[in-house]
């Protein structure tokens, strides 16, 4: 396998851990909320992904109980900001530290071991299909969840009357309160499920992708997943290629590394995050006036 084929395969593999909390954060702010405790929701569902998984040896477990995890953190998110009107950069901020302290000191007897993680699961028919093949369909069971995720909330949001409703709530809430609609309940429905969906991306990383846990692994992957969502202008298919660019980039930095290539490491680190801010300054601006018109009102109420 050259090294083209290894970056792509670790890009889509590592890019689903950003896809899975874009995907979560998309359905939040197209109801009209921002979540940047979309990495403390992240952690969350990474520590208990593995934490469940090494204490009781079925990898299904720990698929739930990351989902779980991350959909507490949405949870609160939801409740501080839409029932209580809190700032909703402020709140996502803070549960952001508070998830990082509670998985640092939890967390702690966890370092250092191992797990095996998910394992690859070759589509018949498709896996053979000339180096597409192994690339897309040789892949753990939450990377095909990704594929499936995609098209489902493309679906859902732009052919059911769900998607309608959460649509217009990000936009005018109070219009959707007028016609018997009630906003709140499906902006706490829609935060809550974006955050399970991060918890699942930490799950993807910590026992899909790495297969340990360490503090602070996400090392703020749940903040390029909130600005995926930017720069894709709210649309869940360009959400998928901004989560593979990223993994791509960041696959690319390791076999750069593993290849002995004589680059500066932190820069090859840093290499992934330049690559998503060059996206946000070339695409942000497209995508701003397709922002949900709730979500632009609450922006500026925190700025």
């Amino acid at each position: 396998m050259n090294g083209v084929e290894q970056t792509l395969i670790g890009g889509v593999s590592g890019g689903t851990a950003i896809l899975l909390p874009a995907l979560g954060e998309l359905i939040g702010e197209r109801a009209g909320v921002i979540n940047l405790g979309t990495e403390g929701a992240m952690l969350a569902g990474a520590l208990g992904a593995y934490a469940m998984t090494e204490s009781s040896g079925v990898i299904w477990y720990g698929i739930i109980a990351g989902m779980l995890a991350g959909a507490v953190v949405g949870l609160a998110h939801s409740w501080i900001t839409v029932r209580r009107g809190g700032d909703q950069i402020a709140s996502g901020l803070l549960l952001w530290f508070l998830a990082l302290g509670v998985t640092s000191v939890f967390g702690t007897e966890f370092v250092g071991t191992a797990i095996t993680p998910l394992s690859n699961i070759a589509i018949p028919g498709l896996h053979s299909i000339p180096w597409v093949g192994v690339i897309l369909f040789d892949q753990n069971i939450l990377v095909y969840a990704g594929y499936v995720l995609v098209a489902v909330i493309w679906f859902v949001f732009y052919r059911t009357r769900v998607g309608l409703i959460l649509r217009a709530t990000g936009e005018r809430p109070e219009v959707v309160a007028a016609t018997g609609g009630k906003p709140q309940l499906v902006q706490i429905v829609a935060v809550t499920i974006g955050a399970c969906l991060g918890g699942l991306g930490g799950a993807q990383l910590s026992i899909g992708y790495v297969g340990n846990w360490f503090n602070d692994m996400t090392s703020g992957y749940g903040f390029v997943a909130v600005a995926v969502v930017l720069f894709a202008a709210w649309r869940p298919v360009r959400v998928l290629g901004g989560a593979y660019l990223f993994g791509i980039v960041l696959a690319a930095a390791s076999v750069l590394q593993a290849h002995g290539v004589s680059v500066n490491q932190y820069l090859l680190d840093a290499l992934p995050y330049l690559v998503t801010l060059l996206a946000l300054a070339v695409f942000a601006r497209r995508g701003r006036s397709e922002t949900p018109e709730a979500l632009t009102r609450s922006l500026s109420r925190s700025g």
